[in-house]
């Protein structure tokens, strides 16, 4: 059994599966689920049946963008035996990961006890978990609508803990150099406020998230907006090998507003940064559309 204060090293390095890159949040989005429970004073012994939708919405909205589901994750995080249980009418453990199976013979999961118990007398232990899983596994522009979608209240989290690092460290000098090399500017829309001599609303935003591996480096990076930053790290817009603007075909915005900030760059080109720095690298740019675009692209509103 792992000791109380190694809980968050353990949520950063949950036994996930992983192939060529791709993103298997499933686990995580199971934990962040449970613990939403937790918070609530809800049972955390939950049957398949009943978690079974509310994940598969949460691997729909904050997952890879292809085909998965909450069955997976229900069997195989009981592997982390002291993290999940799961028991079923044929006795302790899975009966298997068939959706089929778990239905059939009534399969339950919780949080395990020693787990559940460490968390629910050390709200700062809580916050730490909360904050690894979220950090290990997402960008930070997302992190409070998967918090909203699995009922975790920040407002009862002890939030002194959320700053402590629990991953690798991140590059301290990464968003001045990439807002320096793209001039202050959002290489989507071109905003370049300034309030006094503060740039405000850009960011350095990562093609590759830093949480799925992504270097801070120049060529896997782009300056932003934080509203277009935000629509690259929720799949709504994306970055073609040509270096354009792609916007996914799931997004609906009626009228001149959502025209001039989303529909109407599809096809643009991005900015470019300064002459002599790269442009994002066309691996990072894969990466994104398997990983995280919503295809397929809509039309260039280019003439």
């Amino acid at each position: 059994m792992a000791e109380p204060d190694n809980w968050p090293a353990r949520m950063a390095s949950l036994n996930q599966w992983t192939k060529r890159g791709e993103r298997a949040p499933h686990k995580p989005l199971l934990l962040l689920y449970a613990l939403g429970r937790l918070q609530r004073n809800e049972p955390t012994d939950v049957s398949f049946t009943e978690a079974r939708q509310p994940v598969d919405a949460l691997l729909q909205e904050f997952g890879p963008p292809r085909k998965t589901g909450s069955h997976y994750p229900f069997h195989h995080l009981a592997s982390e035996s002291d993290l999940w249980v799961v028991s079923s009418d044929q006795g302790p453990g899975s009966p298997g990961s068939n959706i089929g199976d778990l239905t059939r013979s009534n399969a339950r999961g919780h949080l395990a006890p020693g787990f559940s118990e460490a968390l629910s007398s050390d709200p700062a232990q809580f916050a730490l978990v909360v904050h690894a899983l979220l950090e290990a596994n997402f960008p930070e522009t997302i992190h409070q609508e998967i918090l909203d979608g699995v009922g975790i209240d920040v407002d009862q989290m002890d939030l002194t803990s959320m700053f402590r690092p629990i991953t690798r460290r991140r590059d301290p000098r990464f968003r001045a150099e990439v807002l320096r090399v793209y001039e202050h500017r959002c290489a989507v829309c071109g905003y370049d406020g300034q309030l006094g001599r503060e740039t405000v609303g850009i960011e350095a935003a990562h093609v590759r998230w830093w949480a799925a591996g992504g270097p801070d480096e120049i060529d896997n990076a782009v300056a932003l907006c934080s509203l277009h930053h935000k629509l690259l790290d929720r799949g709504v817009i994306g970055i073609t090998p040509d270096q354009t603007v792609a916007v996914s075909e799931h997004f609906i915005g009626h009228g001149a507003v959502a025209d001039s900030l989303v529909l109407g760059f599809s096809g643009r080109p991005l900015l470019e940064p300064q002459r002599g720095h790269p442009q994002p690298a066309v691996e990072h740019v894969e990466w994104h559309r398997s990983e995280v675009f919503r295809s397929p692209r809509r039309h260039s509103a280019v003439a």
